[in-house]
């Protein structure tokens, strides 16, 4: 399952005159920026503006479980469903209650969902809130905590600030007759300020029960 965000920029025509910038819009602007602010093709990667329109769409009927930390927003991409005549999105959730993974796919034109498909074992690579949330369980760690913040500022010079100041990177990880067998599970690489890593081979984040677990080996 791929992942892929793509965020589109528009282009607005400039013109320098007297030492001024003097904005064109219109019919008075380049044909570039008229291209650029044209509706996107069927094939083109999403807009920003689509982005959030499809996260909105998706999570609406989600909000009072996301509000408490039950549903995650992960994902949004381009639809890739050649048949479908309208643009379309795929807006990936994760249910941390149910460990699912929910995937609803939301027609830009008609800003609603299509779709939706929900499925257990499947874990799609954590999202960069998901990577923050594991990095603050880690720090509320009573000893592990303690240990990331000595290290931070051994390597910083300074104390740590909050889960921000880290250079984090998750990977899922699962392991067969354990929690993280069926819970959705994160391994972190911490980087300090100095450039080296922590050595957090050994630790768990479950994002799933909310715990830290040490492995053992």
């Amino acid at each position: 399952m791929r992942r892929m965000v793509v965020l589109a920029v528009a282009v607005t025509g400039v013109s320098l005159a007297a030492g001024a910038a003097v904005l064109l819009t219109g019919e008075d602007a380049p044909q570039a920026a008229q291209t650029a602010q044209a509706e996107p093709a069927p094939g083109d990667p999403l807009t920003a503006d689509e982005i959030k329109r499809a996260g909105d769409v998706a999570t609406a009927p989600s909000q009072e479980h996301m509000k408490v930390g039950r549903v995650e927003l992960l994902y949004v991409e381009r639809d890739d469903d050649k048949d479908a005549r309208a643009r379309q999105a795929e807006v990936y959730l994760y249910d941390y209650a149910e460990d699912a993974l929910i995937v609803r796919t939301v027609d830009l034109e008609g800003n609603k969902i299509i779709e939706e498909s929900k499925g257990k074992g499947v874990q799609p690579p954590p999202s960069r809130r998901e990577e923050t949330r594991a990095g603050e369980l880690l720090l509320a760690h009573p000893k592990l905590g303690e240990g990331v913040r000595r290290a931070y500022a051994k390597a910083a010079g300074r104390e740590l600030r909050s889960v921000a100041d880290l250079g984090l990177r998750g990977l899922i990880y699962s392991q067969p007759g354990g929690p993280c067998a069926t819970h959705r599970c994160v391994r972190l690489f911490v980087r300090l300020p100095d450039g080296k890593h922590l050595d957090t081979s050994r630790i768990v984040i479950d994002l799933s029960a909310k715990k830290v677990h040490t492995l053992e080996w």
